[in-house]
């Protein structure tokens, strides 16, 4: 068994790990580490008394010996403070926050000024030796990483979306419009005055209208592997009264003649491999991925406008955080990508 450590274990992408390593055939967790230690994880979470009932430590008290991986499920700007000390000792390190998911400190600073913190990022020189953590696109290199910066989940869900259609140009370039409804669950375990339950119930609204932080991903990604053009992204998020749960539709221009036909036969050649990403000509929803590490993708033309629609649902804690995490994890050590999350979804 490879032994795991999680820093930020009180937080939702934390007990989104242990409720996934404590099942998992190949990995068993060691440590657990928050700001707010000092008893059982059980102690603190009684739902999981009897699944696993490890100490919460300080941070600075994780011990690196034995140590095969390390989970680091911390605000941004946490990761980048602390992540050289595995590093160093040559540990994988999968961090959950946007500070090394760039390769260079000129992107870091368009996601940082987006969310509204500092620039300055205190590792720039563990930036080149950072992998974005998209499994579907960087297999090869995640299994050799040192850091894996996982996504952000609303980018997780439009780069898999875009990618099929960006790469085989079928789409103009330009901007591409979308559209991204989230469960309050994304806001985090401490999410604030606007987020508590009668702020949120029988209500929604949008916010970070075109300066959402994820945006620089998604760009970055897609321009990347353009075959045609610069793509810019309209993205608008909107919180929903749900717990869980990411539908993102995404609306472009064809670059040429299509239909719905050769749209779903592009996306299922695409991801003919990817055993997480599940195509279908039907109208997804957020309950067909629930608690999996699923993303369900739904490509169509419609002829009356002339615009290609993609409807992307990811769960925003698993495929979108904790679930992508451990397929990460997965490769990096040299298991099967799929090992702990063979899991059906939640319903009703």
């Amino acid at each position: 068994m490879k032994k795991a450590a999680i820093v930020g274990a009180t937080g939702f992408g934390g007990l989104g790990l242990i409720d996934i390593l404590t099942r998992h055939p190949e990995i068993e967790i060691v440590f657990l580490s928050a700001l707010d230690h000092g008893s059982r994880i059980s102690a603190m979470f009684p739902h999981l008394e009897g699944i696993c009932g490890l100490e919460v430590i300080p941070p600075e008290k994780i011990e690196t010996d034995g140590i095969d991986i390390v989970f680091l499920s911390t605000p941004d700007q946490a990761g980048m403070k602390i992540a050289r000390k595995f590093y160093d000792k040559k540990i994988p390190v999968i961090d959950f926050s946007g500070d090394f998911r760039f390769g260079s400190t000129d992107d870091y600073r368009v996601y940082a000024e987006n969310k509204g913190m500092s620039a300055v990022h205190d590792s720039p020189d563990l930036l080149p030796a950072s992998v974005y953590g998209l499994p579907e696109k960087y297999y090869d290199r995640i299994a050799g990483a040192g850091i894996i910066g996982n996504p952000g989940c609303f980018a997780m869900s439009m780069i898999l979306g875009l990618l099929p259609v960006v790469e085989a140009g079928m789409i103009s370039p330009g901007t591409v419009i979308c559209d991204g409804k989230t469960g309050v669950s994304g806001a985090g375990i401490n999410p604030g005055k606007a987020n508590t339950y009668p702020a949120r119930y029988d209500n929604t609204n949008t916010y970070k209208e075109g300066k959402h932080q994820h945006q620089v991903e998604v760009e970055t990604v897609l321009n990347h592997f353009a075959s045609k053009g610069e793509y810019k992204i309209m993205f608008v998020p909107q919180i929903v009264p749900m717990n869980r749960g990411i539908l993102t539709t995404i609306y472009c221009d064809p670059a040429s003649s299509c239909d719905t036909k050769n749209l779903i036969e592009l996306y299922t050649g695409y991801y003919g491999k990817s055993p997480f990403i599940h195509v279908t000509d039907k109208s997804p929803s957020t309950a067909e991925v629930r608690g999996t590490n699923r993303c369900l993708i739904s490509p169509r033309y419609d002829s009356r406008t002339g615009k290609i629609l993609i409807v992307s649902v990811i769960d925003n804690l698993m495929k979108g955080q904790s679930g992508n995490a451990v397929q990460n994890a997965n490769i990096r050590l040299g298991f099967d990508q799929e090992a702990g999350l063979d899991l059906n979804p939640f319903y009703p």
